[in-house]
């Protein structure tokens, strides 16, 4: 029999968004507010918008308290504490209480929502007491959100959207954005800048660009390619939003380690480098451009254009059939 404490908090894991992350599953499978097409989880078969209790928040405390001893005796690091469950963590009526009762360990909070309920007095002012807040934003056209994030009947596009531009204002904490791309659906030009302009509203320290790097909920839910993905950074970052990949890729992105090709693959997939920053990297590590040429023919890299600049992206996962 699996013990409840185990189902309920795991890890430490690695996350590139908060170091290294003790998830709190504080929801049970697929309960959420959508059933997104990419979802690893797969369809939502009973979509829900109501808050109730799924655990007592003692149980969650005891879940959690006994992973960090765990960790202590393993010597691992904690940077965080995250509700990332397998369903919307904002559906758990309590997620305010435990927050609060789960401060008194110091280890910061963050909560990664889709944020379908942030139109919610209630929600927002749980969500108020994390350190950092994840937000959802694949698309802000109804009928693209409509046919990515499937969502629960009684949700209103213009509240959703609303509600996120509300909680941006009043949140003191780090805000961080997530937008998943999906071929032909989400990728294209008009909706990448559309999305550009209104995380711009929203002021996030960081925006994380996210393609399905798991089997999806439909098959046909499949990555964008590398020439989208790269022209939603650049929109991003022209707005001076700080921007990275989330492709599946772990690494030690930005370090000379001394293995060149390692080092570049692990740089871009977390970002685009320009042409003249490969140069000038290649340069620093005494080697020419013959790897970046050995790299393309090898299906690693790909080189992409944007407004006439040349730039080189890793290859993505093999998108599924």
């Amino acid at each position: 029999m699996v013990d409840e404490g185990e189902m309920i908090a795991f890890g430490p894991v690695p996350s590139r968004r908060l170091g290294h992350s003790l998830g709190i599953n504080n929801i049970p499978p697929k309960i959420c507010t959508y059933s997104c097409i990419y979802c690893q989880l797969g369809r939502t078969p009973d979509l829900q918008v109501e808050r109730k209790e799924f655990h007592k928040p003692k149980e969650i405390k005891q879940a959690v308290d006994k992973k960090i001893k765990e960790a202590k005796v393993r010597k691992e690091i904690i940077d965080y504490l995250t509700f990332v469950p397998d369903g919307e963590p904002t559906l758990d009526i309590n997620l305010g209480k435990e927050i609060e009762i789960l401060k008194s360990l110091n280890i910061r909070f963050a909560v990664i929502t889709n944020a379908s309920l942030l139109w919610r007095k209630d929600i927002q002012a749980d969500l108020s007491k994390a350190d950092c807040v994840s937000l959802k934003i694949d698309a802000v056209n109804e009928k693209i959100w409509r046919k990515i994030n499937r969502p629960h009947k009684s949700l209103n596009f213009d509240k959703v959207l609303s509600g996120l531009t509300e909680f941006s204002l009043d949140f003191y904490g780090e805000l961080i954005t997530e937008t998943m791309l999906i071929k032909n659906i989400n990728d294209n030009t008009q909706e990448l800048e559309k999305i550009a302009d209104f995380i711009e509203e929203l002021n996030p320290k960081k925006s994380y660009i996210s393609i399905p790097t798991r089997p999806p909920a439909e098959k046909w839910a499949t990555p964008a390619d590398e020439f989208d993905i790269n022209m939603a950074y650049q929109f991003l970052e022209e707005r001076g939003i700080k921007a990275e990949f989330l492709t599946g890729y772990e690494g030690n992105a930005f370090a000379f380690t001394g293995d060149v090709e390692k080092d570049i693959l692990s740089i871009t997939s977390v970002h685009p480098m320009r042409q003249d920053g490969v140069k000038e990297f290649l340069s620093k590590a005494k080697t020419d451009w013959d790897i970046i040429k050995d790299l393309i023919k090898e299906d690693k890299l790909v080189e992409v254009k944007y407004k006439n600049k040349k730039f080189y992206v890793r290859k993505l996962p093999i998108k599924n059939n």
